[in-house]
C-alpha cells in the first residue's frame, strides 16, 4: 500500500513543482513584455493623432505656428544611420570574426579591451570626440561627423554580438572544410558566416536600434537644420533631434508632433528589423 502511494505522490509533487516554474516563466515574460506594450500603445495614442502627409513631406513651421512636419528629419536621420550601419558592421564583424577565429593571436586582447571600454563611453563624450576630429578641422557640423559617431557607438555592440554568435557555430563545421583543404579565409566567409548570419543581423539591429534614438552625440557633430539637405558636408537634421526640439516647446502642436515624431522612429526600428529577418531567414529544407 504504501509502495503504491510513494510514486503517486512523487508524481503529484512533480506536477506541481512543473506548474509553479511554468507559471514563474509566464509571469516573467508578462513582465518583461508590459513595459514594451505600454510604451508602444502610449506612443500610438499620443502620436498617430498628428500623422499625415505633411508629417513626411514638409519641413518644421516657425516656433508657435501649427502645422508642418518633419520630412528633413526622417531623411537625415537615414542617411546618417545608413552611414552609421556601414562603419559599425563592417568594422565590428571583421572585429568579432577576428576575436573568434583566430582567439589565440596577440592583438586579441588588447581588441577586446577596448571594446569593453567603448562599450561604457557614454554617448555624450563620442559626440565630442568626434566634434575635436572632424567638426572642427571641417569648419563645419556636418552628417558625416553624425553618421561617424553613432557608428562608433555601433561598433563594440556588434564586436560583441558577432564574437558571440559565432562562438556558437560548432567547430567541425570548421574542421570539415580545413579537411577538404579549403583555405581558413575561404571556411570562415563560405562556412562559419552564412552558419551564423542570423545572429550577425540580430546583433546588427540591436546596434541600429541603439544608435537611432541618440541625440546626444549629434547636438554636437549633425547640429540639425529645419531645411532638406542631402549633403553629407552640411548639418544635417535628424528626428532624435527634431523630437528633442518640439518636446521642449511650450505649445501643444509641437508637443503632438514630438510624440508623432518618436512613433516614427520606433515604427522605422520595427521595420527595418523585420525586413532582416525576412532577408536572413534560412530557406526550409
Amino acid at each position: 500500500m504504501t509502495a503504491t502511494r510513494l510514486p503517486q505522490k512523487l508524481s503529484r509533487a512533480r506536477r506541481v513543482q512543473n506548474n509553479a516554474a511554468v507559471g514563474l516563466v509566464v509571469l516573467g515574460t508578462v513582465i518583461v513584455l508590459l513595459p514594451l506594450v505600454l510604451i508602444s500603445g502610449y506612443l500610438l495614442l499620443q502620436g498617430v493623432s498628428s500623422l499625415n502627409l505633411n508629417f513626411f513631406i514638409q519641413t518644421p513651421k516657425p516656433i508657435g505656428e501649427s502645422g508642418g512636419g518633419m520630412g528633413q528629419a526622417i531623411v537625415g536621420s537615414l542617411i546618417m544611420i545608413g552611414l552609421a550601419l556601414v562603419i559599425g558592421s563592417l568594422v565590428g564583424i571583421a572585429s568579432g570574426i577576428f576575436l573568434s577565429e583566430y582567439s589565440t593571436h596577440w592583438l586579441t586582447r588588447p581588441i577586446r579591451l577596448l571594446s569593453d571600454v567603448l562599450t561604457g563611453v557614454p554617448a555624450i563624450v563620442v559626440g565630442l570626440v568626434i566634434y575635436a576630429l572632424l567638426v572642427r578641422p571641417l569648419h563645419s557640423y556636418s552628417g558625416l561627423a553624425g553618421g561617424v559617431a553613432l557608428g562608433l557607438i555601433m561598433i563594440p555592440i556588434v564586436v560583441r554580438s558577432s564574437e558571440e554568435v559565432l562562438k556558437l557555430v560548432p567547430t567541425n563545421l570548421r574542421e570539415a572544410g580545413l579537411a577538404l583543404g579549403l583555405p581558413r579565409w575561404k571556411v570562415i566567409t563560405a562556412i562559419v558566416l552564412p552558419a551564423a548570419r542570423g545572429g550577425i543581423v540580430t546583433g546588427v539591429m540591436l546596434a541600429v536600434a541603439r544608435v537611432s534614438g541618440e541625440a546626444a552625440p549629434l547636438l554636437f557633430t549633425a547640429l540639425g537644420t529645419s531645411f532638406w539637405n542631402v549633403n553629407l558636408l552640411k548639418p544635417m537634421a535628424a528626428l532624435p533631434l527634431q523630437i528633442y526640439q518640439y518636446a521642449i516647446q511650450p505649445y501643444e502642436d509641437s508637443n503632438r508632433q514630438a510624440w508623432a515624431g518618436s512613433l516614427v522612429l520606433v515604427a522605422l526600428i520595427l521595420l527595418a528589423s523585420i525586413v532582416a529577418r525576412l532577408v536572413t531567414r534560412q530557406p526550409r529544407s
